[in-house]
Order: C-alpha cells, then structure tokens, then sequence
C-alpha cells in the first residue's frame, strides 16, 4: 500500500465513525419511541413517627454537692445535655410547659432550668426565699411558681410562697388557715393557670406523724387560694393525713388522697372537690338539664395506703398506687355535659330517684388489683391500656392491663424504685423508672415490656419527669415529691418510715 492510500485512509476514518454513531443513535432513538413499563417502588409505612420528647433526671451525687440535672432525649435513650443547678436538690418538678424545670435545694435556694438539648450551665438561675422557709413541695403550672412552706417556726404560722416573673423570684407568703399546727404538704391546681389553687395541709406540724398515719387523728384541710387576689376563700375538711392531689384537666374536680382514711373509709380515701363550686363534692340527689339523676361523691373508699395517682385523660379515670396494701386501684370519675358526677342506674327511666335502682357503673366506681410489694407511684400510658408501678421493696415494675384489670407482666429493675414516668405515642412509648438508692435510670420499652437501657447519671436521682405523656400535649405532671410528711421515704421499711431524717437524705 502507497504512502498516499494510508493517508487517504486516515483521513475517511473519522467520517465512518460518525456514520456509525449516527446509526446507534437512530436505533436508540428507535426503540425509546416504543412502550416501556414503568415500575412502581412500594414504599412500607413503617411504625408510627417517634414521640418528640425529653426526659429530665435531677441527681444527687452527695448532700452537700452541687445536683446534677440531666437531659435524656426520647428516641435515642441518649444524654444529650447536663448541668450543676443548687446543692443538695430536694424537691423536684417541671411546668406544664415541658421547658422549664424546677428544684428547691438543701442550701436554701431554688434552681430555674431549661429542659432543653441547649441546656448550658451559664443558663442556670437560682433565687431565694425568705430565711425563715422550709419549702416541702413545688407546683409549676404554665406562669409561676408556688412552694408550700413549712417555715422554721411552724407553731407560729405555716404558708404558700408565692413566685413570679422570669425567671421566678419571691412575691409574697400568703398564710395557710386554719391557724397551725398544720403541714402545707403541697400546693395544687390546673396546669394552665385558672381561677384558684389548693393547699393541702395535714393538720400535724411535723413530717413524722403522717409516715405513720394509724397515729394520727387529726384531719387535714384544703384552703382554696384565688389567684387573682391571692387570699383564701374557702377551708375544706379532708381525711387523716392528705398526702397527694389531682386536678382534672378540665379544673372541675380535684382528688386529695388520704393516706390514713376518713371517717367512712378508715383504710384509705379520696376527698373529692367541686372546684366550680369550690366546696366538697356533696348534694342530695337531683335531675340534671336531661332529666338524668345526679349523686355526688364527697369521699371514694380506697385499699389502705394511698401516696400517689395520676389522671387518665383519654379514659376519665384516676389510677391509685396504695403503698400500704401493695394494690392500685382504677377509679372511673365522668362528668356528664353540664359538669355533674355521671352515674349509671339499673332503671335509667325512673321518675323519681327511689325509682332509679342502684348504681352499676359511673363515677366512683373502681377496680382493685394486686401489684408487687410497696407501690410508691403509678403511671398510666395515655391511651389508658396499660400501668406500670414502681414497687420499692420488691425492687420490680408491675404491669397492668387496664382493660381486663390483670397483671401482664412483672420487669426487675435496679434499686429501690420510687418514680415512674411514660410518655407514649400510638402504641409506642417509653416508661422511666427511678431509684434513689441508685445512679441508673431504667427505661423500659411498651411495644414489648421490656428494659430498652439503663443511663448513668451523676449520683443518685432524686426524681425523673417526662417534657410531655403524649408526644403533643404538654406535661400534666407539676408538682414535686417530696419524701416524708406520708410519701414513702428513699428506702422501704419501719425504719426509714420511723425517721424524718432518713426520710429527706439522700442515702
């Protein structure tokens, strides 16, 4: 082949590859005209989203060391922020917000903190109070802060101290009545702030009497506090040694449990009030605008040993932790559409209330069921299925089905527990369970019931609470718990119930 032909060749080259290229891409162009099937991804569902919730841990590494408060977030189970607040924290509580929590401490100072993922000890407030006070427990609702004040003097007069602004700093000490001796054991009240609040006081001036509560005869009273003027309207009896309140949502009723009865119910009561009325929940029998016979319930019997309960807003009911008889007892308390106790008769068509039969069902009515040894609190998932216990003595959590009131499952635990608190969200939700013999947290898993993990925490935790119970709604739990004054003391036993000092030490 010549010089001139390989140079000719090279030079058509070029021309054959672009003919080529031409013709694949009429032949692509070609078979993307015809039909292709699309496919479809199927994309699962998968479980419901995760509730958007932290958890706060106040923790005691000594008496006379800074608290430690801690920041647990909901999905991971991880500690995603801590800080020091006050020496020695003794009470503890959040508002109904979920962003703000609260701890007066051994020092004499209460600590204002943010329940956030930002928590910064630079973001730490304290305030004081006046010398003279010996706060027992704090309410939280949206604005504010209360403290019931025992005060170093309480043969001369016990008080509610009264806080405001941001953060919260002292305003005024409103004078508990009847004159002393008398315990302000704590204040309660709607979480959202309504027209009054309620302190609950004991009627005995020291916080050993009511751990022991077959000792004690005197009854306790609630005084009614009006907001708007911060003076006492009103004074209601209440049985032997009151050592716990709840507010419905709704601000009408509100639930004192008597830890040592009431003349009815020598065991165990609740004190129910009208807080529209604010009176106790008493009348005689009437017709409501519908022509349905209303009964008030003015006292519900209890098991012995009421200490704590929560209210069930999904179902209408309170569950009852009952230390003394190792039981909680679910109590139904509906109201109908114009704010009365709902009842139900075996005649609902009766003319007269003697025609109407008795009452099978309603408000008051309850259900017992046996847990394990010394139930020190309860708490209840939000859609109303299931409780969970914290049984000191026995070191376990019980779990209830609420439905078919039977005992599910028993879960050991590390220490003593004391707490418990859920938050929920569908059918998946979380349960937090404090001891305050112990540096754990246990946090059990609801899909299953089982222990998901337990966090450490610096020291041992004074109390645990929950941004929110159902992921949405705001916290429905604002006040603290203070051990002593009839709360089940740091550890079980005669000896710790005999002992004031054990019970407000952190062991």
């Amino acid at each position: 082949m010549s010089l001139f032909s390989k140079h000719l060749d090279r030079a058509y080259a070029p021309v054959v590859y672009a003919a080529l290229a031409l013709g694949i891409a009429v032949l692509v162009d070609g078979c993307g005209a015809g039909y292709r099937p699309v496919v479809t991804p199927i994309n699962p569902s998968g479980p419901a989203p995760q509730p958007t919730s932290l958890v706060a841990v106040v923790s005691s590494p000594s008496p006379t060391s800074p608290g430690v408060a801690t920041i647990i977030d909901y999905s991971g189970d991880t500690i995603v922020a801590q800080s020091p607040i006050g020496v020695g924290p003794i009470s503890f509580t959040i508002d109904q917000t979920g962003s703000t929590g609260y701890t007066y401490n051994s020092d004499g100072t209460v600590t204002n903190f943010q329940v956030s993922s930002n928590l910064q000890q630079k973001n730490v407030t304290v305030t004081t109070l006046p010398s003279t006070a010996v706060p027992i427990n704090l309410f939280s609702p949206s604005t504010g802060l209360w403290v019931s004040d025992l005060t170093s003097t309480p043969s001369t007069q016990t008080l509610v101290d009264v806080l405001t602004g941001s953060p919260e700093t002292f305003k005024l000490a409103i004078p508990v009545l009847p004159a002393p001796p008398t315990a302000p054991v704590m204040v309660i009240g709607p979480g959202t702030v309504g027209q009054r609040n309620y302190v609950i006081a004991q009627g005995v001036t020291d916080g050993i009497a009511c751990n022991s509560p077959a000792s004690v005869t005197t009854a306790g009273f609630a005084d009614a506090i009006e907001v708007a003027s911060d003076t006492i309207s009103a004074s209601i009896p209440l049985g032997i040694c009151p050592v716990w309140a709840v507010q419905s949502p709704d601000g009408k009723r509100l639930f004192v449990l008597n830890r040592g009865g009431d003349a009815t119910n020598p065991n165990g009561s609740i004190t129910v009030i009208n807080s529209q009325n604010n009176t106790s929940d008493s009348c005689t029998p009437f017709q409501n605008q519908d022509g349905q016979w209303i009964t008030c319930h003015p006292s519900i019997p209890l098991p012995a040993g009421p200490v704590y309960a929560e209210y069930l807003p999904t179902t209408q009911q309170l569950i009852v932790a009952n230390y003394d008889s190792n039981t909680i007892t679910l109590i139904d308390v509906p109201l109908d559409a114009f704010g009365n106790d709902s009842n139900t008769y075996t005649n609902g068509n009766c003319a007269t209330y003697a025609d109407c039969g008795p009452i099978t069902g309603g408000f008051g009515t309850t259900y017992t069921i046996p847990v394990g040894a010394n139930p020190a609190s309860v708490t209840a998932l939000y859609d109303g299925s299931r409780a969970y216990t914290a049984n000191q003595t026995d070191q376990t959590v019980t779990v209830v089905n609420l439905t078919s009131h039977t005992v599910e499952k028993t879960v050991a635990v590390t220490g003593h527990p004391r707490t418990v608190a859920s938050t929920q969200n569908s059918l998946y939700g979380k349960v937090y369970v404090a001891s305050p013999d112990s540096p754990y947290l246990t946090i059990l898993r609801t899909d299953q019931d089982i222990v998901d993990t337990t966090v450490l925490v610096q020291g041992n935790i004074l109390d645990v609470r929950a941004q929110t119970q159902s992921g949405a709604t705001g916290n429905a739990i604002i006040s603290s718990r203070k051990p002593g004054f009839g709360q089940p003391c740091y550890m079980p036993g005669a000896a710790a119930a005999a002992s004031y000092t054990t019970c407000t030490t952190l062991p």
